[in-house]
């Protein structure tokens, strides 16, 4: 029994990749020092990896995004972007001015950059699975080198077309552009046998999708090809795969399947069998979630699974970077919780225990025994709550009164002009308003002192929207670390860490909560700030909540009852917010659902299932009187073929990312029939540090008055502006609400 690990999460024990990524970005260290540092990480990644697995692999400390790697190494540069330049190009892809389209990675919090396959022409820039392989390879390592397989980047990619790019389609789009692809593949594998390896690690979660027959034909074929070279150890991962007999019927040596996202990987196995002469990899403890294993279950499985196929390496489920590093820092966890959590490095020490009680090793089996009675004990229950969840009726997920009634009343209340301008809710939290909150968290200074510099940051941004001439403000956020964790150290049933940091995206990091009881709010949690910032405004100021299924899907959920009832659960919390907002006088309550789109499971025919409860969540907390507006916003996801999930949500208002995107969201629409909700689309992209032109945002919004009534139109950023300097946001937004007022005077004269 052999055990391999992959997708160890980069960040470093304290957060080093963030630090390192960041000094290089603001010119602190010099390009030696930056890879220096870099090489570091992967020396530290490697030894864990060696002191708990047998196989693990090469290529898996990006500087930025592995898929923007990928694009580097296939050529895949748009011509925007010029010569490729080392560093400069890798970042100005990453983040500059034209930046590449950013979006989610499969259903996770992870995002990725979407590669722009302008021509079917391939021409390798950098070879990086051979440097990463080398450079390991030089210090005695054989790794496995790990490439992202040719159909799943095919199918994380877009190609062009007169309004932007798409996915690819069809089967002559998919035959065309791996007819071109597979030489450069073949290059790589080349190269990489001269180097001395011998086997290459292929990620292909695509085959996870709806995948059509014809596609697994051309998906054989170019394995077929592939293999010619090295023995392929293909792993798939989120969930099962479309189909698994043209799935182990493919050419290569080894085939890696999730046993832990759902059950049919597994039925399919015993239904089927497993051919002879192939390897099973079999993910078989969970990369995704963070409680410990029952490795008792586990082993019963790996026994099961070895049964079956005649060599069986046992992995972990997915990637393991959607975890924290390690759960040993942590010393402010409720009572009982840590030793039932297990993070990145518990995992690598999950799978060795597993492979030692397997061989009959004595302490080890011990260690299974007891992972089995923890795994028994009840934690975290609320009756109250269950009974308040199993008393819900079809009437609490209604509004009082339908859209078209609403939107008079709260159009004669709020008295908006035409194009309203607003923000997505936070501001800037500078270095000044981070050290403020770590000197009240470590007792430094006192609560009265802390709120007192709170209130004058809203003061302070309240103030500047109005000199902005902004429609619809905000109160800045400042007290909350992070959309989620902030509402997750306010609610009951939910922990939050101090070290359990995640990288979403770039150096943007976060730390997932933890829901391991039943949730329920003791007090209120937004009402004090944000009726503090309307007390010194006319204007209106939004109520900020993050909505259920945000919390939810960007925490760890527990798994001894279902992601359903933990949602409502969530959504009643928030629901008492929202009552008590409306009783301190705000009349907009904005419900950020980023993350609804993202938990979607991989297959469409899971999709009713999903959205069912996803939409009765997001319609019971936002259960608020007629006259309050409700806004939701959503970002850097592929919404377009959930918009009709996206109505049923029953919002006045929705905020959504167009900027990346080129406007493309905007399609939707185009082809939605009726569409009668207003929307912000987002002028501009907070996650570049470059100021837009007018002439940008202009472009956005005269595009999007093309394809809806001006009516129904909103003008905003793309998402928060928390991560940006003042000295960006504010130019930002003085040309976002200039453009709006032109536009607006414009319209008004027709």
């Amino acid at each position: 029994m052999k055990t391999l690990a992959y997708g160890f999460p980069k960040l470093g024990e304290k957060r080093e990749f963030k630090n390192l990524l960041e000094n290089y970005w603001k010119g602190r260290i010099s390009d030696v020092e930056f890879v220096e540092g870099m090489n570091s990480l992967r020396d530290w990644m490697a030894s864990l990896y060696r002191e708990h697995v047998d196989l693990f692999p090469s290529n898996e400390l990006s500087y930025y995004d592995f898929v923007l790697d990928m694009a580097i190494t296939l050529g895949v540069i748009p011509k925007r972007f010029g010569e490729y330049e080392g560093l400069r190009t890798y970042f100005e892809m990453a983040r500059g001015k034209e930046a590449l389209e950013m979006t989610k990675y499969f259903n996770t919090n992870y995002h990725y950059l979407v590669p722009e396959l302008e021509e079917r022409v391939f021409e390798p820039i950098r070879n990086i699975p051979l440097e990463e392989y080398t450079y390991f390879k030089e210090k005695g390592l054989d790794t496995l080198p790990k490439v992202i397989a040719p159909y799943t980047f095919l199918k994380l990619s877009k190609i062009p077309t007169e309004n932007g790019f798409r996915r690819i389609e069809s089967l002559r789009e998919l035959e065309e552009y791996l007819k071109a692809l597979l030489p450069v593949y073949e290059e790589i594998l080349e190269s990489l046998k001269v180097a001395g390896a011998k086997v290459v690690l292929m990620e292909d979660p695509a085959l996870c999708l709806d995948v059509e027959d014809w596609a697994w034909d051309l998906v054989h074929d170019a394995y077929d090809v592939l293999s010619e070279h090295l023995d392929i150890y293909v792993i798939t991962y989120y969930d099962s795969v479309s189909d698994y007999e043209k799935f182990v019927d493919l050419p290569v040596r080894a085939l890696g399947l999730d046993f832990v996202s759902n059950g049919e990987n597994l039925e399919n196995l015993k239904r089927y069998g497993f051919p002879e002469g192939k390897i099973l990899i079999a993910g078989v403890i969970n990369g995704r979630n963070v409680w410990r294993a029952n490795l008792k279950e586990k082993l019963t499985l790996v026994e099961e699974l070895s049964k079956v196929a005649v060599e069986v390496v046992i992995s972990n489920s997915c990637p393991l970077f959607h975890l924290p590093v390690s759960v040993q820092p942590e010393d402010s966890l409720p009572e009982g919780l840590k030793e039932r959590l297990s993070f990145a490095k518990e995992k690598l020490w999950e799978l060795r225990v597993l492979k030692l009680a397997f061989e009959g090793d004595p302490e080890s089996l011990k260690e299974v025994e007891r992972s089995a009675e923890l795994s028994k004990r009840p934690f975290g229950v609320r009756e109250d709550v269950r009974r308040r969840v199993a008393s819900l009726r079809e009437e609490d997920f209604q509004r009082e009164l339908p859209y078209v009634e609403r939107v008079k009343l709260q159009r004669e209340i709020l008295k908006l002009p035409v194009l309203p301008t607003t923000t997505i809710g936070s501001f800037p939290q500078t270095e000044e308003v981070k050290k403020k909150r770590a000197d009240y968290v470590s007792g430094k200074v006192t609560e009265g002192e802390y709120k007192d510099f709170i209130r004058k940051q809203i003061e302070r941004v309240v103030r500047l929207q109005e000199e902005l001439r902004l429609d619809v403000l905000v109160h800045g956020e400042f007290e909350r670390t992070d959309m989620v964790e902030f509402f997750a150290q306010k609610l009951e049933g939910v922990a939050t860490t101090k070290h359990g940091w995640v990288l979403s995206y770039g150096s943007r990091v976060y730390r997932p909560p933890i829901v391991y009881g039943d949730v329920f709010r003791p007090s209120p949690m937004t009402v004090e700030e944000i009726s503090y910032a309307q007390s010194l405004t006319k204007k209106p100021v939004k109520g900020m909540l993050t909505g259920p299924v945000t919390i939810l899907n960007w925490s760890y959920h527990r798994e001894d009852i279902s992601k359903e009832e933990i949602a409502y659960q969530i959504a009643l919390a928030l629901l008492d917010e929202v009552k008590d907002l409306e009783k301190a006088g705000i009349r907009i309550i904005q419900i950020d659902e980023p993350a609804f789109r993202e938990g979607a499971p991989l297959k469409k025919r899971d999709w009713p299932k999903y959205f069912g409860w996803a939409v009765k969540a997001f319609r019971l907390c936002s259960k608020a009187s007629p006259q309050v507006q409700v806004h939701t916003h959503m970002c850097y996801s592929e919404f377009n073929e959930v918009i009709d999930y996206i109505h049923q949500m029953d919002f006045d208002v929705v905020s959504i990312e167009a900027s990346r995107s080129k406007g493309e969201i905007l399609s939707a629409f185009e082809s939605f029939k009726n569409w009668d909700r207003q929307i912000g689309i987002g002028v501009y992209d907070v996650h570049s540090p470059v100021v837009p032109t007018k002439e940008q945002i202009r472009a956005v919004l005269e595009r999007a008055m093309r394809v809806l009534p001006v009516e129904l139109l909103w003008v905003n950023p793309d998402c928060g502006l928390k991560t940006r300097r003042w000295e960006e946001v504010i130019p930002s937004l003085k040309n976002m609400v200039e453009v709006a007022r032109e536009l607006r005077e414009k319209v008004s004269q027709r």
